[in-house]
């Protein structure tokens, strides 16, 4: 088996695991659109630096979105009037926690790690928003107009229909059809190219790192930490995926603060979530966005292993065997479906490279005949 293939292969899988929380994700925000008030997101997400992020990573902690999945949620925040740092809360909180891996991790760790999880993932957006906010504000810059037109067919323009009269000009299944148009067309588009691409990537470092990776080079300490801090970093997993195997390791010897910072890198960072954030947020912000996670995971997987240490309490999990949630059936539903929906704006996407290639291309070969004429 060649090492491309095995690339290949690789990437598919991860492709066939993300698609259905992508496919998730993308409703969401579709349904962010249409449901979610542009004003109030523009009023509690947009100003100021501290409370804005901190209502973000709240907002974050329940839904359960894997680091793919929360990406177009967290841009229809962005585009509905959201700042840069509430964004990027939201980013960090959202695929860290969730309602689903809060109760896997109580039912195959223990009440400690169930507690420590949704708050360090709280801890780290919050850390992660601020700094955004207050590395990249400019006295005096304008706030990002949400876009206040009605969401579902333009019948107005939001500033001379108030939201009250608003709300009575369509049905809830005339808005949930309208945000799923806008989510797998629209947004979709924006998303698809830079999301395959990260895809790729990732499948290229999944296979190139060794499967027994963890076993053998993983224990305890701060050098553990960083170890698991540097694989998890490029790694795709989901919150709720996570959860069985950072159990694995404890069981094997890792401590329960390097489990931890496992089970907050590895969800929350991974080549094709980077990738896109780099083109939603820009370069610093993806770069603050990775150094509070791993500064973040690092600090509180040292003092989790304090708090295990004081209490006397061996972390020793109980792991049963582990049954996959989502049906076959429904993620390669889910795949085709996404692949279908991508074909048109990736095609688009290349279409446009070609053709600024080729002009430049032809006039390298073609110089023009009047210089130096006589």
């Amino acid at each position: 088996m060649t090492l491309i293939f095995r690339i290949v292969m690789a990437s598919w899988d991860l492709l066939l695991e993300a698609s259905i929380f992508v496919v998730f994700g993308l409703l969401v925000s579709g349904f962010l659109k249409v449901f979610l008030d542009p004003g109030m997101v523009a009023r509690h997400l947009g100003r100021g630096r501290f409370a804005s992020v901190f209502k973000a990573a709240i907002l974050g902690i329940p839904i359960p979105l894997c680091s793919c999945g929360v990406l177009p949620a967290a841009l229809s925040l962005k585009k509905q009037g959201a700042n840069n740092g509430a964004t990027t809360a939201f980013m960090i909180s959202t695929p860290e926690s969730g309602v689903d891996s809060i109760a896997i991790t109580y039912a195959l760790m223990d009440p400690i790690m169930t507690v420590a999880r949704p708050i360090v993932a709280f801890c780290t957006a919050a850390v992660a928003g601020i700094a955004e906010n207050l590395l990249g504000y400019k006295k005096g810059a304008r706030l990002q107009a949400p876009d206040l037109k009605c969401p579902v067919d333009g019948c107005c323009d939001g500033t001379d229909c108030p939201s009250e009269i608003h709300k009575h000009h369509h049905s809830i299944w005339q808005k949930a059809g309208a945000g799923m148009r806008y989510a797998f067309t629209d947004f979709w588009g924006d998303l698809a190219a830079w999301f395959l691409f990260g895809i790729l990537l990732a499948g290229v470092i999944t296979t190139v790192i060794p499967g027994d990776f963890f076993s053998r080079y993983l224990g305890s300490g701060l050098s553990a930490m960083l170890l698991m801090l540097a694989v998890g970093i490029p790694l795709y997993i989901c919150a709720t995926a996570s959860t069985p195997i950072a159990a694995a390791l404890i069981l094997k010897g890792v401590s329960p603060g390097a489990a931890l910072v496992f089970l907050l890198a590895g969800p929350a960072t991974n080549i094709a979530s980077l990738t896109v954030l780099v083109g939603i947020l820009g370069k610093r912000a993806a770069a603050l966005y990775v150094a509070a996670i791993a500064s973040c995971a690092v600090v509180f997987g040292l003092l989790l292993d304090m708090v295990y240490a004081a209490l006397g309490i061996s972390a020793v999990a109980v792991v049963g065997q582990a049954s996959d949630v989502i049906p076959l059936w429904l993620e390669w539903s889910a795949v085709v479906f996404l692949i279908g929906i991508s074909v048109k704006p990736v095609g688009a996407s290349l279409g446009a490279k070609i053709r600024k290639l080729i002009p430049s291309k032809a006039a390298d070969s073609n110089p023009p005949t009047d210089c130096g004429a006589t």
